[in-house]
């Protein structure tokens, strides 16, 4: 088990490495509608319950599992841990761009993920702490007028207009959940949410010699506490089936953000590379302002035959209408999610069948995100849906010699499609795949004596 272990701990240390950079603004995503907003909002589930579309609001480790997971979708779900759980992961996408009248553009990315880690307090209840991303910003797009921008055909020069952003916002958190009697789990985190938001819009003539580009440069600096909290109750049917009722949200915080404006001009060099900055006409930063967090509701419904199968379902909705930054509101709308979900595990116990102790695992996700997309031209709002199957396997390890130390590789993917060609707009079609690492641990924490 030692190279399980020191395959773990580098893991750990990649996060670490990748969690002290995050402040570096670069693009994780390539999707042009991440430009809204705060950006593509992050799912909080991990792989073992992204397999399952995400399921997690009445999702826990109480009914007859061997293996222990976290789940901050919902912190109530901490209580049932009996066990030192730590979980890393890894994130990579696959994302084609398509637009009618133009070229098919297919982009991958890649991302060290999350990194969670829980113990046990007394018996019902436990403590937790982690990071994963919150949102991500990533795209680079251009459009192009003729005539200088005009209806005039005296203006013969085109003018380019290149629009591109990066960044993210993480979510550190600090958790505790417990139960009350042998049905109630209740839990809550405290969270913190930072990170970089950067926009940049650009002007080239290119037909013009000598002429002088100009950028704007957009840039959020945000930091600031938010809130989760939930609950969870089962119903039991029986010695091994029951019911859990979940329920978890996030609450409207307001969180700190400064704006920096940077207005700058530039040329091309004779090979075609961008010179740097010959001017810079502006280069202001605001006094600090809010961010309005919306309230984030999640409401589930599972029912678990202890170590052989469970099948859910969850509804989430969340009133990014009231999102403003600076005291602007951004002009997005209510989402909403519909999630169904399932896992089986034919035999847990099963000695020489190592394929009857995988978790299999299969969901969809329905999603009403919060970008409505205004078209000019026609006066229409188009809403941009999403739609995704996602599937995932849990693979247990041997454990150690001691039967001390369990572990588990989970892989969850996800291919879905989001947007449409009407009106002009961008359909992506995108394959997701998670990654992750968990490992049980019975005698983390404990004092040993000297023999």
């Amino acid at each position: 088990m030692i190279k399980y272990t020191r395959l773990f701990i580098t893991f750990l240390l990649a996060i670490v490495v990748f969690r002290a950079s995050a402040q570096q603004s670069t693009a994780t995503t390539s999707s042009p509608y991440s430009r809204y907003g705060l950006g593509d909002i992050s799912s909080l589930a991990l792989p073992q319950t992204l397999g399952m579309g995400g399921l997690g609001a009445a999702i826990n480790s109480s009914n007859g599992v061997w293996y222990y997971n976290i789940n901050p979708v919902n912190p109530a779900s901490y209580g049932s841990l009996h066990l030192t759980v730590f979980d890393v992961g890894l994130y990579g996408s696959s994302l084609t761009l398509n637009q009618t009248g133009q070229t098919s553009q297919t982009n991958a990315n890649f991302r060290l993920d999350h990194i969670a880690f829980a113990f046990p307090l007394t018996k019902h209840s436990a403590f937790s702490f982690g990071m994963q991303p919150y949102s991500q910003v990533g795209y680079n797009y251009k459009t192009t007028q003729k005539n200088f921008g005009t209806s005039s055909s005296a203006d013969t020069s085109a003018v380019n207009y290149i629009y591109s952003g990066n960044g993210g916002l993480t979510k550190a958190y600090l958790g505790y959940g417990f139960g009350i009697g042998r049905h109630l789990l209740l839990g809550g985190n405290v969270s913190y949410i930072f990170g970089k938001l950067q926009q940049f819009s650009s002007t080239e003539i290119p037909s013009l010699f000598a002429t002088l580009n100009s950028t704007v440069e957009d840039s959020y600096s945000v930091g600031g506490l938010n809130y989760d909290y939930g609950a969870q109750y089962t119903i039991d049917l029986g010695p091994t089936k029951h019911i859990v009722l979940g329920y978890s949200a996030a609450a409207n915080t307001q969180i700190n953000s400064q704006h920096t404006l940077v207005i700058s001009q530039y040329t091309y060099d004779n090979s075609g590379n961008k010179n740097p900055a010959l001017d810079t006409l502006v280069n202001t930063k605001d006094p600090k302002s809010k961010i309005q967090l919306p309230q984030i509701n999640r409401f589930g419904l599972t029912f678990v035959n202890d170590g052989k199968y469970l099948i859910g379902a969850e509804y989430s909705m969340a009133n990014w209408s009231t999102l403003s930054i600076g005291g602007v509101n951004q002009g997005l709308q209510d989402s909403k999610t519909y999630t169904l979900g399932g896992q089986i595990t034919p035999n847990i116990n099963a000695l020489s069948n190592y394929w009857a102790t995988i978790d299999y695992r299969l969901g969809f996700i329905y999603d009403q995100t919060y970008i409505m997309v205004n078209n000019a031209s026609n006066n229409t709002n188009t809403n941009i849906r999403n739609y995704a199957l996602t599937f995932g396997l849990g693979l247990p390890l041997r454990p150690s010699s001691d039967h001390n130390v369990f572990y588990k590789i989970n892989f969850a993917a996800e291919i879905g499609q989001r947007g449409t060609l009407n009106n002009g707009l961008v359909k992506e079609n995108y394959v997701n795949f998670h990654l992750g690492f968990t490992l049980n641990d019975s005698q983390w924490l404990r004092r040993y004596k000297l023999q």
